[in-house]
């Protein structure tokens, strides 16, 4: 008789990510009856509840949060398994699903991914950028790239570098406004921010001898890097970017650093990733593609 808790584990993943019975019984083909009587029997056998039900969204307990990563973990090892067996190769292969921020997306992965997918003709990507942090298991993401501190301690993950963060503006802007001197002379002038709910309007920078987190004048604000670089292209204020984002535009003359000596702003860049000791062959391929390329680019 087959052991039915493999199923289980499908279901479950499915209703951890839509929320819903309905949603998760259509992507199985189950009723959403069905689906919530096998969450009950699953539920019963584990001894534990693993959904809070409400009228809007169910929600995972502490209880499912751990249930769900240690089933995405063994699941996708068995379907990792599964192919590797059927396939009867050594190449990696099936669907990697890669999040990054839309900078670090357009100007490090992509340039990457052409020589990565010839090397491994066995294997697609599936690549979101957004400067919002997701949750890797509920947007199904196998690898995501993220700067700053780190605070899920249940994600894997792989140092990929350190990138230091330059104030920008372009030269029509410095020479209508004034070049900025000190982290004081902000004051005077438009800065460019995010509307993400991580981001606060508040750079790093040395005021008197001493590091301040100073809070700065944003006039526009948008959600992503890549479309601050091109509001600090049009001349319409000073940008904090990633120097890697910039580089091209700080060598070609369109944008000027300035402050270099004030602000003191670097973080570090790693790939989080699921699967706890042992990711998937394809991730893992994918990461000792990436890694030294990406350190090296960040090195430049």
């Amino acid at each position: 008789m087959s052991d039915p808790r493999a199923w289980e584990m499908r279901v479950f993943l499915r209703v951890a990510a839509h929320g819903s019975f309905s949603a998760a019984g259509r992507d199985v083909g189950m009723t959403p009856s069905s689906t919530a009587k096998l969450m009950t029997r699953l539920e019963e056998r584990l001894g534990v509840r693993l959904v809070e039900r409400s009228t809007r969204k169910l929600r995972l307990t502490a209880e499912g949060e751990l249930y769900r990563e240690r089933a995405e973990a063994l699941l996708g090892e068995m379907d990792a398994l599964d192919a590797e067996i059927a396939g009867g190769a050594r190449a990696p292969t099936g669907l990697i699903r890669v999040n990054a921020s839309v900078p670090f997306g357009q100007h490090c992965l992509l340039p990457l991914l052409p020589d990565f997918l010839s090397d491994h003709p066995g294997i697609t990507m599936d690549v979101t950028m957004t400067d919002e942090v997701v949750d890797l298991y509920a947007a199904r993401v196998d690898v995501a790239f993220r700067a700053g501190p780190l605070s899920d301690s249940a994600l894997l993950a792989q140092r990929i570098g350190v990138v230091r963060r330059r104030i920008v503006a372009s030269p029509a802007y410095l020479e209508r406004r004034g070049v900025p001197q000190s982290a004081a002379d902000l004051e005077a002038h438009d800065c460019l921010g995010f509307n993400f709910r991580r981001a606060a309007a508040v750079w790093p920078l040395k005021s008197g001898g001493r590091l301040v987190d100073r809070e700065v004048p944003t006039r526009i604000l948008a959600n992503n890097g890549e479309t601050v670089r091109h509001m600090a292209l049009l001349g319409l204020g000073l940008a904090r970017l990633a120097d890697y984002h910039v580089r091209e535009d700080l060598r070609d003359g369109r944008l000027v650093a300035v402050l270099d000596d004030v602000l003191v702003d670097m973080e570090d860049i790693h790939a989080v990733y699921t699967g706890r000791d042992r990711a998937p062959r394809r991730v893992r391929a994918f990461l000792d593609h990436m890694t030294p390329r990406l350190r090296s680019m960040l090195a430049e």
